[in-house]
């Protein structure tokens, strides 16, 4: 090739470029240790085609997930050596990604939190080849869209695969009061909590699944909504539909409102203690660590009660200083005629049980 049209396909190799769409691919663009023939730039006429699944793939905090990628040629033109497949997370609006990890072959490198978490399945499939991304012990952050790339020389193609959690979105108030968070305020309370921020899709559910909460709050992306089911004068006026209200983006420093949190599954398990007279909140983190355990946080209660059934009529001391009780069956005595997570706010004085957890 001229020396000018050999140097501009090194350039274009080299920076952020568009695939070509014209029926024609580049590849086997010269890379260090290459022989002389790997250096012949040539268009091979097949095209890279890439497949993630459409679903998304649904998982909880502490289990494993395989979010399924595959690619292939058409037409098929045998084995191709120096694929390079790359995982990165990207927002929900796309506008930045995180890399997870990048394999050429069986070599592989994870980044950040996904260090020793996550590895790529290159099992295939008929004349698909496997680039799907393995994730272990898979965390609260993980949720979210996970984007596939396949790299063949100059030609990349990718597409995108959803990685859902099951679990519970909840508001959340520090012992302060109502509006009392900027944004990296709520981040720390949903953390303290065992939870995180959660995000809209992940609140969306959790409205159509009944929601209803009058409080605006923070979410992961820095905007401030609320969810509500029952329209009415306080909560955006009583002639908007029901559903999920907005401030839109607020100043993450200046601003405060509450926090809607986020909680998956549990890795241990809730349960209750209590003595005849009850106990203050230090003797009840004493009874727990007694017991092998510790004193629950506010988001393991909730997950305890929607995802393991906890249902208990008796109030309890939580690691936030509030009292709390989970009611799966509502019944007399025991609150309102809706199932949830009862609280007596942040009693200064009082005697309680004790709600702890304990890892299996």
């Amino acid at each position: 090739l001229p020396l000018l049209l050999k140097a501009t396909l090194l350039h274009l190799a080299s920076g952020s470029y568009h695939p070509f769409h014209n029926g024609f691919y580049y590849n086997h663009i010269m890379n260090d240790n290459s022989d002389d023939q790997d250096k012949v730039d040539y268009f091979s006429g097949s095209r890279l085609v890439v497949e993630a699944s459409r679903d998304p793939v649904y998982s909880y905090n502490g289990a494993n997930a395989t979010l399924p990628c595959r690619y292939r040629y058409e037409p098929d033109q045998g084995p191709k050596h120096k694929i390079r497949i790359k995982w990165s997370k990207v927002r929900d609006d796309y506008t930045k990604e995180q890399d997870v990890m990048v394999a050429v072959g069986k070599t592989y490198v994870a980044f950040g939190d996904f260090k020793g978490r996550a590895h790529i399945s290159q099992a295939g499939e008929e004349s698909w080849h496997g680039a799907s991304l393995v994730i272990s012990d898979v965390r609260l952050k993980d949720d979210g869209k996970f984007r596939c790339t396949v790299i063949d020389g100059l030609e990349d193609e990718s597409d995108v695969v959803e990685l859902r959690l099951q679990g519970i979105v909840f508001p959340y108030q520090p012992p302060r009061g109502q509006y009392r968070l900027n944004f990296h305020e709520a981040e720390r309370a949903c953390q303290d909590q065992g939870a995180i921020l959660a995000n809209f899709n992940q609140l969306f559910q959790a409205w159509s699944e009944g929601l209803d909460w009058c409080n605006a709050g923070w979410l992961a992306d820095g905007t401030v909504q609320y969810p509500i089911r029952l329209p009415r004068k306080p909560c955006g006026g009583v002639h908007l539909a029901p559903g999920i209200r907005s401030y839109g983006p607020r100043h993450r420093h200046l601003h405060r409102f509450d926090a809607f949190c986020f909680s998956s599954a549990l890795k241990g398990e809730v349960f209750y203690l209590d003595r005849p007279a009850g106990m203050t909140l230090e003797e009840a983190k004493q009874s727990c660590q007694d017991a092998g355990a510790e004193i629950a946080r506010v988001g393991q209660l909730y997950s305890a009660w929607k995802l393991a059934g906890l249902d208990r009529c008796n109030a309890g001391w939580l690691a936030d200083g509030s009292v709390r009780y989970p009611i799966v069956t509502p019944r007399a005595n025991c609150g309102p005629a809706e199932p949830g997570v009862r609280s007596f706010g942040f009693p200064r004085k009082g005697r309680f049980g004790v709600f702890c957890y304990r890892e299996r």
